[in-house]
């Protein structure tokens, strides 16, 4: 093994234990955060026992996890890269010839990797822990009993209806201008006991507020008797936002799964601007952590030529909030469809790596 190897896989390891160390010290505070608020808002829930509600804060921690990241590598790549300055380890490479770029080579590379398993591993199995975690607390914590699906066949609609219930299949959105109507839809009313009390069918309906407008529909009685009516009225607390909102959320979805679903909302006629732009962001992950190990190094390395190790490392950590920052009121944007979600999911990844690396330039050149 040559010096350049020793060096990279001693600099590597440095970067890693940082990361992983800071990481776990976080999620701690995070998870204990959490499960005080799950006590909090089950204080008055009887089937809100202790045992459930840890169970439900460990089920929203890896979401959490992935949130967070981007900060651990940020703080860790500080100080790792501090610690190492300080003990000189950083001149005495320097000295032996080792440029800036070769010491951070290993650190973003591991950065790289993390984002990447991040993506393709982590995330699957952080969306389905959320997808459960969402479901307990839409059940224990808000009783919330409608419930939305989407999938190739068409749209499932469940909600509740004073005693009983109805479950409302539609192929679609129809093609109004308005957005708010389904085309062919068919509506099954149940009882309190899940007894059958009839079924609709319909060409379309129109969400109206605190009612369905069912046109041109049939109604059929329990006994198998169908009656036609021009119209028929279903009351309902849905709205059409209430609708999209409860699809399931690109957080409870695997990267893997998100383009076929992101296809079926475009063909059902919803938009899918939200997930489109939660894909492309999960895609940037790997750049948006290397971008965190520049803002960490263009303001560590500087403690030896500078001075001020206090002001230098706070101002190191309000860029990386900063950039948190930038990049919730970007996405905001593309939410909005004021810019396409490419770029909002993409931008502030790579300004803030192009900027990094511009510093970095000029330290190593000034």
């Amino acid at each position: 093994m040559n010096l350049s190897t020793t060096l990279s896989s001693y600099f590597g390891r440095q970067f890693l234990a940082a990361v992983f160390g800071t990481f776990m010290a976080i999620m701690a505070v995070v998870f204990l955060l959490d499960l005080i608020e799950l006590l909090r808002r089950g204080a008055n829930r009887e089937d809100a026992s202790l045992l459930l509600l840890a169970e439900m804060a460990a089920l929203k921690a890896p979401h959490m996890g992935l949130t967070i990241l981007p900060f651990a590598v940020l703080f860790g790549s500080m100080i790792a890269f501090t610690r190492m300055t300080r003990n000189q380890e950083l001149v005495v490479a320097r000295a032996a010839g080792v440029s800036v770029w070769q010491f951070l080579l290993p650190a973003l590379a591991a950065a790289a990797v993390i984002g990447i398993v991040k993506v393709g591993l982590i995330n699957p199995i952080a969306s389905s822990m959320t997808a459960r975690y969402e479901g307990l607390e839409n059940q224990i914590l808000r009783n919330r009993d409608n419930f939305a699906a989407l999938s190739k066949g068409g749209l499932w609609l469940r909600e509740r209806r004073g005693d009983g219930y109805s479950v409302l299949y539609a192929a679609g959105v129809s093609g109004e201008a308005d957005s708010s109507g389904l085309g062919r839809v068919s509506v099954f009313l149940f009882g309190a006991n899940s007894e059958f009390l009839g079924r609709v069918d319909a060409t379309s309906a129109q969400l109206l507020p605190g009612r369905w407008e069912l046109e041109e529909s049939v109604y059929t009685t329990p006994d198998a008797i169908p009656q036609i009516r021009k119209k028929f009225s279903i009351e309902t607390s849905l709205t059409m936002d209430n609708i999209q909102d409860s699809f399931a959320s690109p957080e409870t979805m695997s990267f893997w799964e998100l383009p076929k679903f992101i296809s079926i909302l475009e063909e059902a006629g919803f938009p899918a601007v939200r997930h489109r732009l939660y894909f492309h962001a999960e895609l940037a992950s790997p750049l948006l952590l290397c971008a965190m190990v520049l803002i960490a190094a263009t303001f560590s390395l500087r403690l030896t030529r500078r001075g001020g190790t206090l002001g230098w490392a706070v101002a190191g950590l309000f860029s990386g909030f900063l950039l948190y920052f930038i990049s919730d009121l970007v996405f905001a944007l593309g939410l909005s469809s004021r810019i396409p979600e490419v770029l909002a999911a993409w931008t502030p990844a790579t300004v803030t790596t192009m900027l990094g690396v511009t510093s970095l330039l000029h330290l190593e050149d000034g």
